[in-house]
């Protein structure tokens, strides 16, 4: 719902004191005992009193000479017109009745490698894409029996693109202490996307300092991967997602990077209310940790992440006590953490699977890890930048 203006504002007076109130608005989930974010959307005492005196006063328009100048909008691009614009290649009919994982693999055609400041992925049709990925492919990647490949073995096949790990499959839930049996991606980490779509998610930055010392590189050559996950929706539709560029104005002395961890062999019981699934990831090389996204499905509940330094110290990066499917947010550090050599980043998620959990679509079923947004993941995205010092 859009309040632009005072006309389309007035009307949820009453709706607006209430949701800043209980802080259900600006949505903000991070437990505020634990990290500093730069990020914070959350209003602080003397912004929320003013809307409350606002409401109580009769909720009066004010004098209209006073308005900030209105946002502008281009076309759906949130920073503005982009340099660049890389669509899927194709309007691509999406079925009805089911979920649909697609890949779209185009050319971005450079001749020369561009740095990236930002990025936006913008769908073609909202009601159609829940999420979407885009990966950068570089000229010389092949492909092979990656952990991804191999993963393979362990799914079935469920629909159109969409997988789901098999029943039968090993069951690691705490992939910190348990031996993973040489499973794949349950170790280090994986390389992540150049950006992403996720509800409630603003478009990627990469200049994280706005000094333009960081930024993300694709190589001349490179082609781009598009994932859309499809929702399920009652009748047929087309849909043309793209994604805009911000290219920066000169190379930067770090690049950004992704250090995505993922547990996809956790099973959490029918019914269980506080299923408890980890996955640890020791640090290979000074990395500067910039911002941390945690990912679940409906039956997600909090998320934890803690640092075990090398000198036997432990910090608490983030807490997440009331996860929301439908508010996947980035929490950006307001300063960079520093994960040395030889520490350990410990992820852990707690899931509700019983019938108390609203959002819960079947709390009969056994739940493994699966595109559906029925099924379930245990994903963290990070942002980290190379070396022990910006």
């Amino acid at each position: 719902m859009s309040l632009l203006d005072y006309q389309s504002a007035r009307p949820w007076a009453k709706s607006i004191r209430l949701a800043v109130a209980t802080g259900k608005m600006p949505p903000w989930f991070a437990d505020p005992r634990y990290g500093e974010f730069a990020n914070d959307s959350r209003l602080n005492k003397a912004e929320i009193d003013t809307i409350a005196a606002w409401v109580d006063g009769g909720a009066p328009e004010g004098d209209p000479k006073d308005l900030p100048v209105p946002p502008k909008f281009v076309e759906g691009w949130q920073m503005g017109k982009p340099d660049i614009v890389i669509d899927i290649g194709q309007d691509f009919t999406v079925p009805a009745g089911n979920d649909v994982y697609k890949d779209f693999i185009v050319p971005t055609n450079f001749t020369e490698g561009k740095w990236v400041r930002a990025a936006q992925v913008l769908p073609g049709n909202r009601k159609l894409v829940h999420h979407s990925h885009v990966y950068v492919i570089e000229p010389e990647a092949k492909s092979g029996s990656g952990p991804i490949a191999r993963f393979g073995a362990f799914t079935d096949k469920i629909g159109d693109g969409v997988t789901q790990v098999r029943n039968d499959a090993p069951v690691v839930d705490d992939a910190c202490k348990s031996e993973t049996q040489g499973l794949p991606a349950m170790d280090g980490f994986e390389e992540g996307s150049l950006a992403t779509m996720l509800p409630g998610k603003p478009p990627d930055v990469f200049d994280v300092f706005g000094d333009g010392s960081t930024a993300k590189y694709i190589p001349a050559g490179s082609k781009l991967r598009f994932q859309i996950h499809y929702a399920k929706v009652p009748q047929p539709g087309t849909d043309r997602t793209s994604i805009g560029l911000y290219l920066a104005d000169k190379a930067p002395e770090k690049p950004l990077k992704r250090v995505d961890l993922r547990n996809r062999f956790f099973l959490i019981p029918a019914g269980a209310g506080n299923h408890e699934v980890k996955r640890c990831y020791d640090v290979e090389e000074d990395k500067q940790l910039i911002a941390i996204t945690p990912h679940m499905h409906y039956r997600g509940k909090d998320a934890t992440y803690e640092l075990a330094h090398a000198d036997g110290r432990r910090e608490t990066l983030l807490v997440v006590p009331h996860y929301s499917f439908e508010w996947q947010l980035q929490y950006r550090l307001k300063k960079p953490v520093l994960m040395e050599k030889g520490s350990q980043m410990i992820v852990t998620f707690h899931y509700d699977n019983s019938p108390n959990n609203p959002f819960n679509p079947d709390p009969a079923k056994l739940i493994r890890w699966g595109d559906r947004s029925e099924d379930e993941m245990m994903v963290t995205w990070t942002e980290t930048i190379d070396g022990a010092k910006r």
